[in-house]
C-alpha cells in the first residue's frame, strides 16, 4: 500500500444522539474535519453521509432508511480502511463490521494511520 493513498472511510455519529438540526450538524463538521484531515495526509476521505444527505434532501425525509446505511455500506465495499471516530452509532458500528469482515484495516485515531510507514502515501 505504500506510496498509494488510500480510500479511508471515516464511520462516526451523524444523527445518533442528535435531538437537533444543530447536534447533527456540528457531528458532520466533525467527520468532514477528521476528513480533511486525512486529505492533508495524501489520502482520499470518504464519508457516507456526505454522500446520502443530497439524495435524501431530494428524494424526502421518509428515504433515510433506504438511502443512508445502504449507500455508505457501499462506500465501504470499496474503501481501503476504516477510521471510526468517537461517538455511539449504531450505523457506524455497522460500517466498521463490514470492514473488519472483508479483513481491511479499522483505525480508532488519525495517529494510528500517519504514524505507520505504509500507511503514508508518496508525494503527489
Amino acid at each position: 500500500m505504500h506510496g498509494k493513498p488510500l480510500w479511508i472511510m471515516i464511520a462516526g455519529p451523524y444523527g445518533s444522539g442528535a435531538d437537533t438540526a444543530d447536534e447533527r450538524d456540528a457531528n458532520l463538521e466533525r467527520l468532514n474535519r477528521t476528513g480533511l484531515a486525512l486529505l492533508e495526509q495524501g489520502h482520499v476521505p470518504v464519508i457516507g453521509v456526505n454522500n446520502a444527505l443530497p439524495l435524501m434532501a431530494l428524494a424526502g425525509e421518509a428515504s433515510f432508511e433506504r438511502i443512508m446505511m445502504p449507500l455508505s455500506k457501499a462506500l465501504a465495499e470499496r474503501c481501503d480502511a476504516c477510521l471510526r471516530i468517537e461517538g455511539a452509532s449504531k450505523g457506524a458500528d455497522e460500517e466498521v463490521e463490514l470492514f473488519r469482515k472483508a479483513g481491511k484495516p479499522v483505525f480508532s485515531r488519525l495517529e494510528e494511520i500517519f504514524d505507520r510507514p505504509w500507511m503514508r502515501p508518496s508525494s503527489r
